[in-house]
């Protein structure tokens, strides 16, 4: 598959760029996020500090001590063509246990109530879905999944919790993810895996990547005792 669109190359502050390939969160979309994200991870170029994909878009951060905004805008047209071309590698597919519902699922009747759904078929939906990790975000190591059941698409809180533990599995929108440490958050928390996912001091030991894909598994409370034992 190749990138469908050439995407609009706008400046979004004084020292980023923001590669944007149309609004629609389609699978040819996230992949043209996917071939230019791991081109740029695995060609260095000049002027370029970091990259943040997201859904439909690529933000680029600019040494502008380096290379102006206006060098760097038309070098990344060269780059698209290149990027086009790039073969990705093959996702690997990873197992989540989570134990759903209780005091690590807390809000799960919530996402039940809200959808007209037993909470027994929102672990159903959750835990038989065809996941894959679009991008990572929001705080080091978080994990933004897409491919859940439309069905399950619940608001986010109104109200943050102050603290999240670390391995919840939340629900925002039509999006899931896992908390990869004790953060505040505002997503609906519905089971919690006892899988370390990332640890700071060795991010590139991360667990989880862009393009993964994912099945979650539902367990039972002395399987995650005995997880977090291991």
């Amino acid at each position: 598959m190749t990138i469908p669109t050439d995407p609009t190359i706008t400046p979004a502050s004084d020292r980023t760029l923001l590669l944007h390939f149309g609004e629609d969160h389609s699978p040819e979309i996230q992949e043209a996020v996917f071939q230019l994200s791991h081109y740029l991870l695995n060609n260095s170029m000049e002027g370029i500090l970091n990259i943040h994909p997201g859904y439909r878009s690529v933000m680029v951060t600019v040494d502008v001590e380096k290379k102006s905004i206006q060098a760097v805008q038309k070098n990344l047209q060269q780059v698209l063509k290149n990027a086009r071309a790039m073969e990705l590698p093959e996702p690997s597919v990873v197992d989540i246990p989570v134990l759903y519902g209780g005091q690590h699922g807390p809000d799960i009747n919530k996402v039940a109530e809200h959808t007209g759904l037993s909470t027994e078929k929102v672990i159903a939906l959750h835990s038989s879905g065809d996941f894959q990790v679009s991008f990572i975000g929001f705080t080091p190591g978080f994990p933004y999944i897409s491919g859940m059941d439309e069905k399950l698409a619940t608001p986010r809180l109104q109200n943050p919790r102050k603290r999240v533990p670390a391995g919840s599995i939340g629900i925002a929108g039509n999006q899931t993810g896992i908390y990869p440490s004790s953060t505040p958050g505002g997503w609906n928390l519905i089971g919690r895996t006892p899988l370390h996912i990332f640890d700071i001091q060795h991010p590139e030991k991360a667990l989880l990547k862009m393009g993964d894909r994912i099945t979650f598994k539902p367990i039972t409370e002395s399987e995650f005792e005995r997880w977090q034992q291991t």
